[in-house]
């Protein structure tokens, strides 16, 4: 700016440069968040953050999508209508797409049928396939999930199956006709972080489908990771509903996979195999 005298202040000058370019970068930064959407069977979705809704507190589900920026939030179709005073979708906020979940299905004619319940009870044509006859580790059974994609992908349903992570039943999957592919990272509920990580990252290499990570996520930074990654999007529930501050978990989450996102999209650096490279030149005098 122009001083008494005439002059400039090259503080100012510096000042408004540094607004100038702080400005273009955000703007820079909105235009890459609108042009990467997460799109699914056909539908875009802005947030990469797909919440659970179990364990926690009903009253809770609103804070709770609000604070994680969701736009599609799963439920168990036993919590749609389980009480005359107790609905989950009377909890949660309008324009949410819904996900229910096959969860207690043992084989894939139980799950066509709880996909078939929700959507007569208006929860929509998503569902997420859980198919589980161990009780133990209630890992995912991969055939039986793979029959009962075919079967609902055929009657118009936008079908995104949880799966143990491997190639060939993910090639499956995607013949049978999912709208994207859900590998768990760890054991569902155990807040192990990825333990199958480079099992994930080949689905992530090899499948054209979105690729979400599920299960086991118990940290924001580890959500930050599988999104480095390259994963299409994050589906969390465990972590938030044993978090000391629910809310304030959903905005952690919120904002790693936001972070990972970025940082996949502006591509890594590189890492060195051996030695070290200084940054700045003027350490160049070093000598051994």
């Amino acid at each position: 700016m122009c001083g008494a005298s005439g002059t400039y202040d090259i503080t100012d000058i510096d000042a408004g440069v540094r607004t100038i370019e702080e400005m273009i970068t955000e703007r820079y930064v909105i235009k890459m968040q609108l042009q990467d959407k997460l799109i699914i069977g056909g539908h875009e979705f802005q947030s990469r953050f797909i919440l659970g809704s179990g364990k926690y507190s009903l009253n809770l589900i609103e804070s709770a999508v609000k604070d994680a920026g969701a736009e599609i939030i799963t439920l168990a179709v036993r919590r749609a209508n389980t009480k005359e005073q107790e609905n989950i979708l009377d909890y949660i906020p309008k324009g949410v797409t819904l996900l229910p979940n096959t969860s207690g299905a043992r084989n894939a004619e139980e799950a066509v049928r709880i996909a078939r319940l929700a959507r007569e009870l208006g929860c929509g044509d998503f569902v997420k396939i859980e198919i589980m006859r161990d009780t133990k580790y209630l890992l995912p059974d991969n055939a039986e999930t793979i029959k009962a994609t075919e079967i609902l992908a055929k009657e118009g349903f936008v079908v995104m199956p949880y799966m143990y992570p491997d190639l060939n039943v993910a090639r499956d999957l995607v013949n049978a006709g999912a709208a994207a592919v859900m590998p768990l990272a760890a054991p569902i509920g155990s807040n192990k972080g990825l333990a199958t990580r480079d099992f994930i990252q080949i689905l992530i290499n090899e499948i054209e489908l979105p690729i979400i990570v599920d299960a086991g996520i118990g940290r924001p930074s580890q959500a930050c990771e599988a999104m480095e990654m390259g994963a299409a999007a994050i589906m969390a529930n465990t972590a938030l509903a044993t978090a000391g501050d629910l809310p304030l978990m959903a905005s952690a989450f919120r904002q790693a996979i936001e972070a990972g996102r970025k940082a996949y999209l502006s591509g890594l650096g590189r890492v060195l195999v051996r030695g070290a490279e200084a940054s700045d030149p003027l350490t160049g005098f070093l000598r051994d």
